[in-house]
């Protein structure tokens, strides 16, 4: 790797005092990685107008790292290589499956950049760079928590108001059987989901099963 400097400061005492921190410029390939929870859901924007050579794209929930794109990305990349995501919550859901990963990779000479966080990793980070990493993690995990809560608070106020609706509606067995011939003959998903008033999600689970 190359080395660049980056220019950073901070304020003490009514002064700007700045400071030099060498910065890693990879001569290997970008590697995207993005991640949404849901089939119907669009990866699209997370990396919109960031440079990449190839992404890896994943649709299921972030519960755990075994995630089959991940962990394809996670083989692919090599020495020299950058792994981009959009934000450390799009590659781990809790603060130290985030931590080993960024280890793993940059004890394989591999940076990783996290695009929302303004964030860029590279094995050779400052003191101050790797507690920065370590806060990050650890907020990402408490918000996470906090919007569980957040919903979990949500639905009990609707329940107790009558308006929840619980989950949604799922397919009899012969609706599944009437989906998957529909689905082979060419009828889009959106079109069958609003036919059967449910939701794409719903759809895609049915022909799985069948």
């Amino acid at each position: 790797m190359q080395q660049s400097f980056v220019v950073w400061g901070f304020i003490e005492s009514g002064r700007i005092r700045l400071r030099y921190q060498t910065a890693a410029k990879a001569n290997g390939q970008r590697v995207g990685y993005v991640r949404v929870s849901t089939l119907d859901q669009s990866t699209a924007r997370q990396l919109e107008g960031v440079s990449v050579d190839t992404t890896f794209e994943d649709k299921a929930p972030g519960k755990d790292v075994n995630r089959p794109e991940l962990q394809a990305a996670l083989k692919f990349v090599r020495k020299g290589d950058v792994l981009v995501v959009h934000s450390m919550d799009r590659l781990a859901r809790n603060a130290e499956d985030l931590l080993r990963i960024v280890r793993e990779l940059t004890g394989r000479g591999i940076a990783i950049e996290f695009v929302k966080e303004a964030q860029t990793f590279t094995g050779e980070d400052s003191p101050m760079a790797k507690a920065m990493l370590g806060m990050l993690a650890t907020f990402a995990e408490f918000e996470r928590s906090m919007i569980k809560e957040r919903q979990r608070e949500g639905i009990a106020i609707a329940k107790a108001a009558g308006k929840y609706k619980g989950r949604s509606a799922s397919l009899s067995p012969t609706q599944a059987a009437e989906v998957k011939a529909k689905v082979a003959a060419g009828v889009p998903i959106a079109k069958l989901a609003r036919e059967y008033s449910v939701s794409r999600p719903t759809i895609y689970a049915a022909l799985k099963a069948a």
